[in-house]
């Protein structure tokens, strides 16, 4: 599948990367790559990513792999760390399955579509304005939203408390 997405990926200039990286022993390095496949394939990954896994995992999981990815880069895939890592991200992927339709266009990947038939968390009947069969009472914003807004009304309190 990568050859492929690789031959398709780059007729299209998807994946083309100049960057300058900070090596391990303290220099800086340019560095050009291509990778039209792996880019193509994190896409779709990610998209099906964002219909089957809960918010705070894929929160979580997006903090940790440029850890993760600074360990293999710098010679730890052995390591106890990168292993445990390793577990967790692993555990977070079990329920990553379905479909993906992309766009290639000049350099450009392009969701246009995703599915999970089996493990899909997004739910029409709960993601509306309209009726949701009560899923979601409005009136319970008010609530949530006072006291998300706590820790900002104590530091206003006291800023005033100050002058």
């Amino acid at each position: 599948m990568l050859t492929q997405l690789n031959k398709l990926g780059g007729k299209h200039g998807i994946g083309r990367l100049d960057l300058v990286e900070n090596r391990y022993v303290g220099m800086k390095s340019r560095g050009c790559y291509e990778t039209p496949g792996g880019t193509i394939m994190l896409r779709a990954h990610r998209a099906i990513e964002s219909l089957t896994l809960d918010r705070e995992v894929l929160a979580l999981k997006d903090d940790l792999m440029p850890r993760y990815a600074r360990l293999i880069y710098n010679g730890y895939w052995f390591s106890p760390e990168r292993e445990l890592l390793q577990k967790l991200i692993d555990e977070s992927q079990v329920t990553a399955n379905g479909k993906v339709r992309l766009k290639l266009y000049k350099g450009t990947v392009l969701v246009v579509g995703r599915e999970s038939k089996s493990d899909s968390l997004f739910d029409t009947r709960i993601a509306t304005f309209d009726d949701d069969g009560g899923a979601y009472n409005q009136a319970d914003a008010a609530g949530f939203i006072k006291l998300n807004a706590l820790r900002m009304r104590i530091a206003a309190n006291l800023r005033r408390r100050k002058r």
